[in-house]
């Protein structure tokens, strides 16, 4: 170890939680840490574009309470997380805990998680090509992370593709134009994710609120062949051995995600993720009975039993939690186990800075069986600058090592990396939350 942590663990107390705002890494994002009485501390993260407040209105259930309690803590607030970002309080705190936990114990966290299973995680590169291109240009753009010593790639592939192509969307007329001025990302995923300023707009808000079933939204068999055309250019360029997911097909209904799929059985698709909102496993039951692509989805679900309720309905081949909506680390290791019960696969998704890469990797070191980890970061030069004590690219040849030093596995954060990307409506570097010391209310669920 680099570092020794002094720590009587029985006397660990929680004093403080701290957070600071950055962006760009590949997105907007709360870092998070506790602090103690005995001078360590320990580091989390809020999921991508979620709010402070998650995590701010638990401190003052969590002040005073020994950090290595932390099965005990979570079952206290997780009553407070729920599905997507609502996840982000209780599972950045939850990475947090383990943080200290490790450090006070002086273990990596996959010893307290049950041990390792491998001493390095597969890192799955996602790809963006911004604008208006052909399928080459993304074989291409692939072709550079396979060059870089990636050995599983995802794209995103949609109907972002066809929304100024003629004759391949069919939909209420104005809609489409509507949805291009009011909410671009609903068919445009590159162009970023739901902003406040899209919150607050009424119209955009409707769009981005309606989930796929509802839209009227169509692919004509133009479109399907646009799509299809799309992977095959991809597939010339990349070559059929490598995996290859794909991401963010977008607002239509079941039936369309049908035909869809079975356009692209010819392609070997490692999986098709998210084609319909998790909320309804009976119709990705039915999708995935209609084709022979494995169907995936899972980043934005929270606990275990969603997923139990997902995997028992046989809607799966693939679930792809995210650690910071699912409920933390430990709960991460429940749900593979289910799934590896079940024999499911598993891939873990990350798109978030090396704090939370670090929990995941951590994690799936502890699971019997991983697919791979995401990483969306190739073009964010700093990344890896954000945490000290490990190599630098964190991420080589497709794989990050598991370090063995205690807890998350890195020394600290670089405080000066930090202030290099602050979030502007957020600018403050781990400002004083006293505020929030006193949050109360009557937690009890029943009367």
């Amino acid at each position: 170890m680099s570092e020794n942590y002094t720590s009587s663990p029985s006397n660990l107390k929680i004093t403080d939680l701290r957070l600071v705002d950055i962006d760009g890494a590949p997105k907007r994002c709360t870092l998070l840490k506790l602090l103690t009485n005995q001078g360590i501390c320990g580091y989390g993260e809020l999921r991508d574009a979620s709010s402070r407040t998650y995590a701010l209105m638990l401190k003052s259930r969590i002040l005073g309470e020994n950090p290595c309690q932390v099965d005990r803590i979570i079952h206290k607030i997780k009553q407070f997380g729920g599905p997507s970002r609502q996840g982000g309080g209780v599972s950045g705190l939850e990475i947090a805990l383990w943080d200290l936990a490790g450090k006070a114990y002086g273990v990596p966290l996959y010893q307290l998680l049950g041990g390792q299973y491998r001493q390095q995680v597969r890192m799955y590169c996602d790809t963006d090509v911004e604008g208006r291109h052909s399928g080459h240009d993304m074989g291409v753009a692939l072709k550079r992370r396979l060059d870089q010593g990636f050995t599983f790639l995802k794209m995103d592939l949609g109907i972002g593709l066809l929304a100024d192509e003629p004759g391949t969307l069919s939909a209420p007329l104005g809609l489409l134009e509507d949805m291009k001025t009011f909410a671009p990302q609903t068919l445009n995923v590159q162009g970023g994710s739901v902003t406040s300023d899209m919150v607050r707009r009424q119209q955009s808000y409707d769009f981005f609120s309606t989930a796929h079933p509802f839209t009227g939204l169509r692919l004509t068999e133009k479109g399907l062949d646009y799509l299809e055309n799309y992977v095959r250019e991809v597939r010339s360029v990349i070559g059929y051995e490598v995996p290859l997911a794909i991401d963010h097909f977008g607002h239509v209904c079941v039936e369309d995600c049908i035909r869809f799929a079975r356009r692209m059985e010819a392609y070997n698709l490692a999986w098709m993720e998210d084609p319909l909102p998790w909320i309804y496993p009976d119709q990705y039951a039915r999708l995935r009975q209609s084709t022979t692509v494995p169907i995936c989805t899972g980043e934005d679900m929270y606990l275990k039993e969603s997923f139990q309720t997902l995997i028992q309905a046989g809607a799966v081949s693939v679930i792809h939690p995210d650690i910071l909506t699912c409920g933390g680390a430990l709960e991460l290791k429940k749900i593979a186990d289910l799934a590896d019960e079940q024999g499911v696969a598993v891939a873990v998704h990350m798109a978030e800075s090396p704090v939370a890469c670090m929990a995941a990797v951590q994690t799936a070191a502890a699971m019997r069986h991983v697919l791979a980890v995401e990483f969306h970061s190739v073009e964010v030069p700093w990344w890896s600058d954000l945490i000290t004590g490990l190599p630098r690219p964190l991420v080589q040849n497709g794989y990050i090592q598991v370090p063995d030093k205690p807890g998350l596995g890195f020394d600290d954060l670089d405080e000066s990396v930090i202030c290099a990307h602050l979030n502007r409506q957020h600018p403050g570097l781990w400002e004083d939350t006293s505020a929030w010391d006193q949050e109360f209310s009557n937690d009890r669920i029943w009367s």
